[in-house]
Parts: structure tokens; C-alpha cells; sequence
């Protein structure tokens, strides 16, 4: 501003361009989420409200496939049944089948079960801060997006690959499945009880007793430890081939029976060098009686 009319005077200029700004000091608030209309909302409650009905969503559908796809009920646990194929619910397929791997089973088991998992549940939870990009496309986001099918591979591989080789075993072992057998019997019993005009159920089946329990040739069974295949109740397994000795009198002759135990059959070892022939002799006598009344 310059005052009079001399010349020679000073002039100072208001606003002038060439006055620097103070550099800001104070913390910058950024704008509120409601300026960027379209474009960004509250964490809580809206994103956290999306996030939670998405995991709903996919409970619910997982959910369904396990109503709808039940696990098969066998029958109870028997520790001497050397012949059973244990098999997980199918949603644990491909970590059952992920523990027989080499080096994540035996000596690195704990590898497996607790190493693996926790790096990737850990993953899991360090993904929202270790990817903090802006971009939502899965292929902008190379590194996320491979880990993701990845896993989705690994999960549909694993599954086959271990039912696959429960088929095999079955078709090896020539087993049919516990729940198969159950089945079987409670449509046969049903039919029958159907036919005689009784009701129908699996309790339908008619429970064959040992015959003359007291006989020595029992202690017999335990020499030739028939216990570890045809269970502690000697009722076999049919699901694996084992016949029971409850009624077998009625399948087999007494001749028959000597043939079977002295020179095996099918599954089952030959004992005459386990037993003598008078042991044989007398353990298919008391065979023999095992008829139904």
C-alpha cells in the first residue's frame, strides 16, 4: 500500500504471490465417508454387516450338504475287527488323505497336524493386512487370487483322490461297507416280517445263540485266537467276509468244517500247524452243533 503521491516510496503488496504459505502443522482430518457418495460406506455397522451375512450364506449352504448327505451309521466300534476301513465324514476327506502323505504323517505328523494348518489359518487372518491393495478384480490381484484356487485345486484333488482309494480298498479287501450291510439287513428283515405278517425293522433279524458255551473247545477258539478276526462274541463280520460262528452248524458240515480249518479258506489262515488234529477235531465238533433251534 503505498501513501501520498511521492515516487520514491515503498510499496508493499497484499497477498503477494511470492509470500509463502505455512506449511500445515495440525493433524488432517480426512473427509467423511458421505463425501464419496456411491464409492464408500461405514465399516460399522454396513461392511461388517455384509461380511456377516456372506458368512451366513455359506454356513447355511454347507450346513444343507451335510443334512443332505449324512454320514453313514456302521455299526458299533470293535477294536479286534482287523478288517474294518476307517473313513472319515466326505467335508475331512482331503485332510484324511492330506495325512497320508510323506512328509507331513509318522515321524512329521505333528507337521501335519498342527504346522500346515496353523500357517494357513494364520494366512488367513494376516491376508487383510498383508494385501491392502484397492483393487477388487481377482485378476489385478495376481498374488491373492493364486493362493485362492490354489486351495480350491488342492481341496477337490485331495477329496477324489482319497475316495478313490476307499473304493480300491474295498474292491481289494472285497469289503462292503458297514452301513451297506445294515441296510441290506433291515430290508431283508422287513421283507420277511412283511411276509408273515409281522412288523418290520432290523430287530426283526433273529438272533442265533452259541450253542453249549461251556464246551472246552471254547478255550480252543482262544489258542487259535479266532477272537482277533471273528470279534470277542465270535459274530464275525460279514462286511469283510467273517462269517459268525453263531449258526454255522448250518452252513457247514462237520467235514467241511475239519477242510476249513485245517487248510484255510479265503481270507482266513490254515491252523493245522497251529493245532493238533485232535484239537481240530474236537474245536469243529463243537463248530458243528452251532445250529439254529
Amino acid at each position: 500500500m503505498a501513501h501520498g503521491h511521492k515516487s520514491n516510496e515503498k510499496v508493499v503488496f497484499v497477498g503477494d504471490s511470492r509470500v509463502r504459505k505455512k506449511a500445515v502443522t495440525g493433524p488432517i482430518t480426512p473427509p467423511d465417508y458421505s463425501a464419496y457418495p456411491g464409492k464408500s460406506e461405514a465399516f460399522i455397522p454396513n461392511f461388517l454387516l455384509k461380511e456377516w451375512m456372506v458368512g451366513v450364506v455359506v454356513l447355511v449352504g454347507f450346513l444343507v450338504l451335510t443334512i443332505s448327505e449324512a454320514a453313514p451309521l456302521g455299526y458299533p466300534a470293535d477294536p479286534t475287527n482287523a478288517a474294518f476301513i476307517p473313513m472319515p465324514d466326505w467335508y475331512f476327506l482331503f485332510l484324511y488323505q492330506f495325512l497320508k502323505l510323506q512328509y507331513v504323517s509318522k515321524d512329521y505328523v505333528v507337521l501335519g497336524t498342527v504346522g500346515v494348518p496353523g500357517i494357513a489359518f494364520g494366512a488367513l487372518m494376516l491376508a487383510p493386512f498383508l494385501d491392502t491393495g484397492k483393487e477388487r478384480r481377482f485378476y489385478r490381484r495376481p498374488i491373492t487370487s493364486i493362493l485362492m484356487f490354489m486351495s480350491l485345486i488342492s481341496v477337490f484333488y485331495l477329496t477324489k483322490q482319497s475316495w478313490d482309494h476307499y473304493q480300491h480298498e474295498l474292491k481289494l479287501t472285497n469289503t462292503i461297507p458297514e452301513h451297506i450291510v445294515r441296510e441290506e439287513k433291515a430290508r431283508e428283515a422287513a421283507e420277511k416280517a412283511a411276509e408273515s405278517g409281522g412288523g418290520g425293522g432290523e430287530a426283526a433279524a433273529v438272533e442265533v445263540p452259541l450253542v453249549d458255551k461251556d464246551d472246552p473247545a471254547v478255550e480252543l477258539t482262544k489258542k487259535a485266537q479266532c477272537v482277533a478276526c471273528h470279534g470277542a462274541d465270535l459274530k464275525g463280520n460279514e462286511s469283510a467276509g467273517i462269517p459268525s460262528f453263531h449258526g454255522i452248524g448250518d452252513e457247514f458240515s462237520k467235514e467241511e468244517l475239519v477242510d476249513i480249518v485245517t487248510n484255510g479258506k479265503n481270507n482266513m489262515p490254515a491252523f493245522k500247524d497251529k493245532l493238533t488234529a485232535e484239537e481240530i477235531d474236537q474245536l469243529t465238533t463243537w463248530l458243528a452243533k452251532q445250529k439254529a433251534e
